[in-house]
């Protein structure tokens, strides 16, 4: 038996402007959306050509408090071509939020606190 990863979930107060981040940032856009009959909630999927797993952005339409993330140990990593435009792209947008040089990575964080983890290209 295989299993494949095919997408991770991460709830958001304000869609518009978590789509607008990752779109920004990551070059995620938009692949497929769905939104319940009575409008409560939208599911909306990014991604790009460069894997086929997905994230999935989760709008509630009742949520007004920001989730609460606990030690936000948990973390979504992203692998770049070019990590020193990266990293210049990501502190001119004022997205930084931990940066390791020892291991040679660093962290972005999204509009609800999520922290996406950015590496070098695979050597």
């Amino acid at each position: 038996m295989k299993f494949k990863a095919v997408h991770n979930n991460f709830n958001v107060l304000d869609l518009e402007k978590s789509l607008k981040f990752y779109s920004e940032a990551l070059g995620l856009e938009p692949v497929s959306s769905h939104e319940a009959a009575d409008g409560s909630f939208k599911l909306v999927f990014i991604g790009n050509e460069q894997s086929e797993h997905t994230v999935e952005l989760t709008w509630l339409r009742d949520r007004t408090e920001p989730y609460d993330l606990g030690d936000n140990e948990i973390h979504l990593a992203f692998r770049t071509d070019d990590f020193d435009a990266a990293f210049k792209k990501h502190t001119e947008m004022g997205c930084v939020c931990f940066e390791n040089k020892a291991m040679g990575l660093y962290f972005i964080e999204d509009p609800d606190g999520y922290w996406l983890e950015i590496l070098p290209p695979a050597k």
